[in-house]
């Protein structure tokens, strides 16, 4: 994923010498809410993370993701192979974030039955299993690219307001494309779910690109991958539709570091021309 930021001023904010940090420690991305930040370490280092210990790959390298809501501080701790032991405060941006109106959902996906909510439960389960995940695959380091072409009609963050009634905040990107667009995958990695008929989402793909980091497609016409097959980035995982709680076409792109959404926005240079 490409560098956002200044690496230097990364630096500055652990107190590290620029010699002994690039030595030791490389941190790459936004100190900021919804921000995913890449971490290069030496060989054999454990990394903790506000106590909890994240995986290093065995070139060192390592990944850590704030939420829409993350709070001011974080605390990361290294413990090098010398026994060496590195304990700073991250600083975290704070972001405002846009309210955004929604009319014209039919009512049952704004409000759902018994049966409904069952089906919503069973199909959170499935995708909670996938974000799970933590495998040592590397697709997370790569420079994402956009999965389709378009307009952005929803952005990270936004407080929804559905046919006038408060709901969860927006977790990705929206892209508005022609139904039938094809969908690409924004890195290498392993399809950990493949739907096509989810209740929100209707068609949907997860990938796992490695270390806690995946990506979700939703809404899809079509779902033109299988769980367990490997894509490089840019395949072909499906096309434009308008399934599960949507208005019209639009492709929603999400990215996860484990439970926590990030914003795919600040992974992804300007949006190509179509």
């Amino acid at each position: 994923m490409r560098r956002i930021g200044s690496l230097i001023a990364l630096l500055a904010v652990f107190g590290l010498g620029a010699t002994a940090a690039a030595e030791d420690l490389q941190l790459e991305g936004r100190l900021v809410q919804g921000g995913l930040v890449l971490g290069k370490t030496l060989p054999g280092t454990r990394v903790e993370l506000d106590g909890h210990e994240l995986r290093v790959g065995r070139d060192g390298r390592f990944v850590i993701g704030f939420g829409r809501d993350a709070e001011h501080l974080a605390r990361l701790e290294v413990r090098l192979p010398d026994g060496r032991i590195m304990r700073r405060t991250l600083a975290i941006e704070r972001r405002d974030y846009l309210v955004q109106r929604i009319e014209g959902l039919p009512p049952h996906q704004v409000a759902p039955s018994e049966q409904d909510l069952a089906r919503i439960r069973a199909d959170a389960e499935r995708i909670g299993r996938a974000r799970r995940r933590d495998s040592d695959l590397a697709g997370f380091g790569e420079t994402a690219i956009w999965p389709v072409p378009g307009p952005v009609s929803g952005v990270f963050g936004s407080q929804r307001i559905l046919n006038g009634e408060p709901r969860s905040p927006h977790r990705g990107v929206d892209v508005a494309a022609a139904a039938g667009t094809p969908v690409g995958a924004m890195a290498r990695g392993v399809v950990s779910l493949a739907e096509t008929g989810m209740f929100f989402t209707g068609g949907t793909v997860m990938i796992d690109h490695g270390h806690g980091v995946h990506s979700v497609y939703a809404h899809l016409a079509e779902v033109r991958v299988r769980e367990g097959q490997r894509l490089e980035q840019g395949d072909v995982l499906g096309t434009v539709g308008a399934t599960g709680r949507a208005t019209g076409p639009h492709l929603h792109w999400g990215v996860y570091w484990f439970d926590e959404a990030v914003d795919p926005a600040l992974l992804v240079g300007p949006m190509p021309t179509q």
